[in-house]
């Protein structure tokens, strides 16, 4: 086929352009003018296993896994594992101070349970102090939300005077994608940290599982933002396991066809169809689910199965009323709603009672905003509470910082992860520039860098 006839198919079937951009149908000489590998459809490029250490074997009973040599695939300056809003800010925090940053995520996307958990709206955005209310989240967390505007039905609600923006996950998927590919960040997808590489008491990379089998990053500071402090436990860290509900959230299609009338008109009561997002036809559904171990696989295949159909009798009974036959289940997310599994032990334990209060902190790095818990008032981050207690060259960030029982119902909000991610990204910076631990990190030279970089600390 020549190129003009093959430009006048693509045309034909709505790719055009941006199809031979994406390489779709693109020939080998198209492709290889984008730098893409060129095999051919079938075409065989190893034959037999791929080499991972030989299989685990049984013996007296039990399974042994033999001991192997891992491949060190990358070296970085700051590894941050886990992609969420606190991943994905710690690792432009980081990237922006002059670190060599590789970010890890074990989801095919980034954003956590913000995208893939369909958890839409960003709280905790602002917060009382004194007699007025404050924009907490600054810097890099509501630059993501501003970058959000520029996309069509990207967000609602991120304006003056409005606080706790919703956005649209696919939308929000792209935007970071972006951002992080702008910055030079380092990206790892499909790849799920099993394991910490210690030495003494310095953690010093981290074991990931992929497609590609085992393989290895060595970091100088590793970034905990797995949301449940899987490699901060790895590692040995003092930590505290929590058991919390695990709900699974859903997005309903055609709500602005919902015939009001007609509902009125049988005797029927409007059903609930959750909460707004900048699609007018869409609505998203939270679900409390179940208290259960979120660290326990067999409880969440259970949980999982249990709220899809819950989720789908439920959305046959909103179809069943009049008026709302053309309401439909657009998706269940993702990601099961995990709120909290574990929690550092950290220099510094954050408490609901002492952010209820007001309480300031010497080394704040960031300011949180009010939510119902902490009475709307915005709530100061101590550097301390990022900090294992006893392992070195390891930062936590997101929900899985050091917090009371209570308290980690605050750092789980998309907002505070915000933060906490800003923190934690820009102090695993200045460790590599100054050489050394978390732990000894000057605060006012970390608090001076965050101000550079737009976060508010009061």
């Amino acid at each position: 086929m020549s190129e003009q006839s093959r430009r006048e198919f693509l045309k034909k079937v709505g790719l055009g352009a941006a199809g031979v951009a994406l390489g779709v149908g693109a020939g080998p000489r198209a492709r290889r003018a984008m730098g893409e590998p060129i095999y051919e459809a079938g075409e065989v490029i190893q034959a037999g296993p791929v080499p991972r250490g030989g299989p685990a074997t049984l013996a007296g009973g039990k399974v042994i896994q033999p001991q192997r040599e891992v491949p060190v695939m990358r070296s970085t300056d700051v590894l941050v594992v886990g992609g969420g809003p606190a991943g994905v800010v710690a690792a432009l925090a980081a990237k922006r101070a002059g670190a060599e940053v590789t970010l890890v995520e074990r989801y095919g996307h980034f954003g956590g349970l913000w995208t893939g958990g369909l958890v839409l709206i960003v709280l905790a955005t602002h917060g009382r102090q004194g007699e007025g209310l404050t924009k907490c989240v600054r810097g890099i967390g509501d630059e993501i939300c501003e970058r959000l505007l520029k996309v069509s039905c990207g967000i609602m609600n991120q304006a003056p005077g409005k606080r706790d923006p919703t956005s649209d996950p696919e939308a929000t998927k792209f935007v970071l994608d972006e951002m992080l590919r702008e910055a030079g960040v380092g990206i790892l997808l499909h790849s799920w940290a099993t394991n910490a590489i210690v030495e003494g008491s310095a953690v010093r990379g981290v074991l990931f599982e992929s497609k590609a089998g085992c393989q290895a990053v060595r970091a100088k500071v590793v970034v905990d933002a797995t949301g449940d402090g899987d490699v901060f436990s790895a590692a040995g860290a003092e930590h505290t396991r929590h058991l919390h509900r695990i709900g699974l959230v859903h997005r309903l299609g055609n709500v602005d066809r919902v015939d009001r009338e007609k509902v009125k008109a049988a005797g029927k009561r409007l059903p609930s169809f959750g909460s707004a997002t900048p699609i007018p036809s869409v609505r998203w559904v939270n679900m409390q689910g179940p208290t259960a171990d979120c660290l326990d696989v067999e409880a969440l295949s259970r949980c999982e199965m249990d709220a899809r159909r819950a989720i789908w009798n439920r959305v046959e009974a909103i179809r069943a009323t009049p008026g709302c036959e053309e309401v439909f289940l657009l998706e269940t997310a993702a990601q099961l709603g995990v709120r909290v599994s574990r929690t550092l032990k950290g220099l510094t334990e954050m408490a609901l009672a002492d952010a209820a209060a007001g309480k300031a902190y010497r080394d704040v790095v960031g300011i949180g905003g009010g939510y119902a818990l902490t009475r709307d008032k915005a709530c100061q981050v101590p550097y301390g509470a990022l900090v294992p207690a006893r392992v070195d060259n390891l930062l936590a960030a997101g929900r899985c910082v050091a917090a009371d029982n209570k308290m980690m119902n605050y750092t789980r909000l998309i907002a505070p992860c915000f933060v906490l991610g800003h923190a934690a990204g820009a102090a695993a910076a200045l460790c590599v520039q100054d050489g050394c631990r978390p732990r000894d990190v000057e605060v006012p030279k970390l608090q001076a860098l965050l101000k550079k970089q737009g976060a508010f600390l009061g």
